[in-house]
């Protein structure tokens, strides 16, 4: 099991949320995937080894995850959400043709944000960026 999974699992404790097995499956599987999966990716992956596990347990402890700031939501037009367990600043590039989604980071985007704070005087709580083209797999 990885750091960040370990760290993940030490933060629910001290907020007293019980470890489950299902719980701790979810957890590792976001953290050590990296894949920006959606719930049912999530559950489909988990089933074999948790018969008994519902797709509404999946989405409860995602919301869960959520709330603790230990996973982002990604919203995407009209697709189902995806899960980030990379909660630091970050930005993502996905494929138009298979779905698929990766993590980049620019740091002069940080600018863009200040910037708008500059020219229009809102506070800026957050920059989401994302670029649209085609994987090497599907070129």
């Amino acid at each position: 099991m990885g750091t960040s999974v370990q760290h993940a699992l030490e933060q629910l404790k001290t907020t007293g949320v019980r470890i489950t097995p299902q719980r701790h499956a979810i957890l590792t599987y976001l953290v050590e995937s990296m894949g920006h999966p959606t719930a049912d990716d999530i559950y489909r992956a988990l089933e074999p080894n948790f018969p008994s596990m519902s797709v509404a347990t999946v989405y409860n402890n995602l919301k869960m995850f959520i709330e603790a700031g230990m996973v982002r939501e990604l919203t995407y037009g009209d697709n189902s959400s995806r899960f980030d367990a990379n909660v630091s600043d970050h930005h993502h590039v996905i494929c138009q043709s298979c779905g698929k989604i990766e993590d980049f980071s620019y740091p002069s985007l940080e600018d863009v944000g200040k910037q708008a704070e500059k020219s229009t005087g809102f506070e800026v709580k957050g920059l989401r960026m994302e670029l649209y083209g085609l994987c090497k797999s599907c070129q």
